[in-house]
């Protein structure tokens, strides 16, 4: 029996590599952002900085892991069989939820996960010994759980989320009064005492907050505690120096070495004290296996007591995890989707939103906006004049494929949001304040955006939801962690080395399941077949590169109305469902060309306005083909999805000859214009005609059946409408050629 706690031991340091790799996934939006988002560096150049940070904070971390050894609940209380189950319940529900987050690519904080799943397993176990001990009570559980533990954590929650975010917008808003958005000269002329006092708070963050818990803080702390005002003038001097220098040497700007060393620290920040998130349980539970073996003891009767006292750093064991966080931030690709969603929030231009206005965040645009207004009634015309001045941006290319190249947002704010951030988390780890590393950087970045008006009228409801999104989830990260946790330990009481052979391979499952979940998703979205927005400024051109565009939609077009057909015919929901998915997807392609039509036309010659009518023209005709399968879509999946009576068997038979003989003719649409073969579309208007008269003929034939016989009013119409719908999508071909057609040269 002895021998299930060597097997979990093993089971643990599987989860430990897992949770390192998850973990990591979701922390690096924590230190990559500012760098990636302003591409002050190369993407090679930002990895390798952030690669040292992080592993040099790894190998020096060892203070940090009395955290999972009694910073949540009194070890002392505890044998180790009931410890060995609180840790296995722990790291299976961590994997699975950090899982789950990258899998969304929402960040969560890994601090609160692991110190909510501590405490929902701790308690649960607690309550099971309450319960087996008549002369305890519920309001005995205090002997058990560091409840002022937990309470601290939530308030740190609320603390992080004002204060990180009222700072950070603040102070970019100062600097940006400061420096505009032409800050070029400015930074030539104050570059050295902005980068001095830059990089002063970063380098002060990299010793109070970076290197706490390693083996040398000791050895400094009482100096950084007792000549701090001495430390960071000493700091500013030799670093305005140096960043004069590096300006008149290199004729670079400083922002780019802030950039790079606020990478590093945070880096090194985060793997040095969050590295217990990932590997404290299990380290916790070899020491605990340790000692336990040694004793002699029965499981069920030896006591935890010993976690109590501190153990020896495991160099080795440091080495190996800082070597896998390294490895994962250069191969998760699940670490890029967790970072694409803040630098989506925080970028400075437009394009397409990834979440959707609720009507919190509708509300509090609209009040934000109106005090706005009002306090600017309130300052003289003179200072509007001047921050207006200020905040206007440089005009921009219109070319959306520029666009997407240029720098999320510039490296004035870059650096702001390292250095608030890296203040901010001296601040909070001098006073001992619980800060979450994940909420601080987060909301600064999110506070610097709102101050840099990056949420302006066009974006502010869309990205003011993201916000709200993320701040929810980290809620839900709280109260989840707590409680599958304790329903795990539950689980595994009751079950002993069954269940936890159950919840592994259920675990192990989810974590397949997911990640072939995600590959799916990276596949599609860089095999997407989406709509290529033109960049041609002459009508000659936009046909050319719009034909593409017309084989895909009729392509996808066919694909959808045939499953429609054919799920009518079968009576068959899944492939309704699916025809649904499809046409709801062709129709957010054909928006995202209308939203980009702006650009479009600001890029035609200005003697093309035949150009933009043809352009606009395609536009229509393709929106109507959409709304067409769209609703045909949506009332064939109803009316079986109710369970309506089926479709007669000669409507189905009908419809079947109609989809053989549109089908046909969008593949002839789809040969002509793969093979620019644009002088064949009179002969398909002319089928497709002469196809619309054949539904018209149909249309009327039911109509007299109906009077007739025809019993069924769902049936009934459910059959005309898809008729007439489907009248409406073969004009809308029709007309679609017709407007090619007439400008084939």
């Amino acid at each position: 029996m002895d021998q299930i706690y060597l097997l979990m031991l093993v089971a643990l340091a599987v989860l430990a590599v897992v949770d390192l790799v998850v973990g990591v996934s979701n922390d690096a939006v924590n230190f990559l952002n500012s760098a990636i988002g302003s591409k002050a560096i190369s993407f090679r150049t930002i990895m390798i900085v952030a690669s040292l940070g992080i592993f040099i904070g790894a190998v020096f971390s060892s203070g940090m892991m009395e955290v999972a050894r009694k910073g949540i609940f009194v070890p002392g209380e505890f044998y180790f069989d009931e410890i060995m189950m609180i840790f296995m319940a722990v790291m299976i529900t961590d994997v699975l939820l950090l899982d789950f987050f990258n899998t969304l690519g929402m960040p969560t904080s890994t601090t609160v996960s692991i110190v909510f799943e501590l405490l929902g397993a701790a308690v649960v176990m607690a309550l099971i010994k309450i319960g087996m001990d008549n002369e305890q009570t519920i309001a005995d559980l205090g002997t058990y759980i560091n409840t002022a533990k937990a309470i601290e954590i939530i308030s740190g929650i609320l603390l992080s989320v004002v204060i990180a975010f009222s700072i950070g917008a603040l102070v970019q808003w100062l600097s940006r009064l400061i420096f505009t958005f032409h800050y070029e000269e400015k930074i030539k002329n104050f570059g050295a005492i902005f980068g001095g006092i830059a990089l002063t708070a970063i380098t002060y963050f990299i010793f109070y907050k970076g290197l706490k818990g390693t083996p040398y803080y000791g050895s400094f702390k009482d100096i950084l505690a007792q000549q701090t005002v001495l430390i960071v003038s000493v700091g500013f001097v030799f670093w305005t120096l140096f960043s004069y220098l590096f300006m008149k040497i290199f004729k670079k700007s400083i922002l780019i070495v802030v950039i790079a060393i606020g990478t590093f620290g945070l880096a090194l920040a985060f793997s040095g004290n969050d590295l217990v998130n990932f590997i404290g349980v299990p380290m916790a539970a070899y020491h605990s296996y340790e000692a336990w073996f040694a004793s002699g003891e029965a499981a069920t009767s030896f006591s935890m007591s010993v976690l109590d006292k501190k153990v020896p750093a495991e160099p080795l064991l440091l080495f190996i995890a800082g070597s896998i966080m390294v490895l994962t931030l250069w191969f998760s690709k699940k670490a890029k989707t967790v970072t694409e969603t803040e630098i989506s929030l925080s970028r400075q231009g437009d394009g397409a939103e990834k979440f959707n206005p609720n009507f919190i965040s509708r509300n509090m645009v609209k009040g934000s906006t109106k005090l706005a207004n009002f306090l600017t009634t309130l300052l003289p015309d003179s200072v509007t004049s001047r921050i207006e001045h200020s905040f206007t941006k440089p005009v921009a290319s219109t070319l959306e494929k520029d666009q997407a190249e240029m720098p999320a947002f510039d490296m004035i704010r870059a650096s702001i949001n390292l250095m608030v951030a890296g203040v901010l988390i001296s601040i909070a780890t001098s006073m001992k304040l619980p800060l979450s590393t994940t909420y601080v950087t987060f909301m600064v970045a999110m506070g610097t955006s709102l101050a840099d008006r990056a949420w302006g009228r066009e974006s502010a409801v869309y990205r003011v939801a993201g916000v709200i999104n993320v701040i929810a989830g980290w809620f839900f990260t709280a109260f989840i962690a707590f409680a599958v946790a304790g329903t795990m330990t539950y689980l595994i009481y009751l079950g002993g080395p069954t269940a936890i052979a159950v919840l592994l391979i259920l675990a192990c499952s989810l974590l397949v399941r997911n990640y072939l979940l995600h590959k799916r998703k990276a596949e599609a979205k860089l095999t997407s077949a989406g709509l290529k927005k033109s960049a041609s400024k002459t009508v000659q051109g936009i046909i050319a590169e719009s034909s593409q565009n017309i084989s895909n939609v009729v392509s996808r077009s066919q694909t959808i109305f045939s499953g429609v057909i054919k799920g009518l015919g079968k009576q068959d929901t899944k492939i309704l469902k699916s025809s649904k998915k499809g046409v709801e997807k062709l129709g957010e392609d054909i928006e995202d060309l209308r939203n980009n039509l702006f650009y479009f036309i600001k890029n035609l010659e200005e003697t093309s306005l035949r150009g933009s009518k043809f352009y606009i023209s395609i536009l229509v005709h393709l929106t109507d083909i959409s709304q067409s399968l769209e609703y045909i879509a949506k009332k064939g999946f109803k009316h079986v999805n109710n369970n309506h009576k089926a479709l007669r068997f000669n409507q189905i038979k009908e419809l079947q000859e109609i989809d053989a003989a549109l089908s046909g003719h969008l593949q002839s649409i789809i040969t002509v214009f793969d093979h620019n073969e644009l002088k064949e579309i009179n002969g398909i208007v002319t089928k497709l005609n002469e196809l619309n008269e054949s539904i018209s003929d149909k249309i009327d034939q039911q109509v007299a059946l109906t009077r007739a016989e025809e019993s069924s009013p769902k049936n009934t119409a459910l059959y005309f409408n898809i008729l007439l719908e489907t009248k409406d999508l073969v004009t809308a071909v029709m007309l679609l050629m017709q407007q090619y057609g007439k400008n084939v040269k």
